[in-house]
């Protein structure tokens, strides 16, 4: 096992396979923010509302190897069709918007780090947000990952995994090792985003319920 590190709670969405461009429905959340954010701002949003109680002073670590891609498409057909682009657009599309906008829809003020995974390196994301904690100097830390759907104009480029993948959101609390926690494992160098939240599923019960 990855000695002194642990789960304390975790959480995830992802749409239905027949559906795969919903999001969730963040009914608790003010209905002129909610309307402008996009599947992966709402499904990070949702993912870290349900654990927030296990951390509420915990620091978030977000990762995505997609970010804002949608909308990053409708930039670039602005660009081609009008020549311009949107402010509204274009103040939403940054890589760091999912976790911004859940700290500002969930009033948490401890701050984030966006971590892009090069190479679509889930470990690398995953140990630059454990690293606090393992170096005891964070209690426990928020790790976020989230992917949205891959739009329809990327279809002719995709490869295999691409193509394969699906929409989708876990939010993990990362603690020193304690009893009541899941043991994050030593081949957690090798895994993907989906395989570690099947690691978690297989050990323990998610927090929270669709919303």
């Amino acid at each position: 096992m990855f000695a002194g590190l642990c789960v304390r709670a975790f959480s995830f969405w992802r749409p239905p396979a027949e559906s795969p461009q919903d999001a969730p429905k963040l009914a608790y959340v003010d209905p002129l923010f909610r309307r402008r954010l996009s599947q992966v701002s709402r499904m990070t949003i949702e993912v870290v509302r349900r654990v927030k109680d296990d951390a509420p002073q915990a620091h978030i670590v977000f990762a995505s190897y997609r970010g804002e891609i949608a909308r990053q498409v409708k930039i670039n057909r602005g660009l081609v069709d009008d020549f311009a682009i949107l402010p509204a657009q274009f103040s939403l599309s940054v890589f760091n918007t999912p976790p911004a906008a859940a700290t500002i829809a969930l009033g948490m003020k401890n701050g984030y780090t966006a971590v892009y995974p090069a190479e679509r390196s889930f470990y690398g994301a995953f140990i630059a947000a454990a690293a606090p904690v393992l170096a005891g100097d964070e209690p426990q830390v928020i790790f976020v990952y989230a992917d949205e759907r891959i739009p329809d104009e990327y279809a002719p480029i995709l490869d295999d995994a691409e193509r394969a993948a699906t929409p989708l959101a876990f939010a993990a609390v990362l603690s020193a090792a304690r009893p009541d926690g899941i043991p994050v494992p030593e081949s957690v160098r090798t895994m993907t985003a989906e395989q570690f939240l099947s690691y978690l599923l297989e050990r323990g019960t998610p927090a929270g319920t669709d919303a």
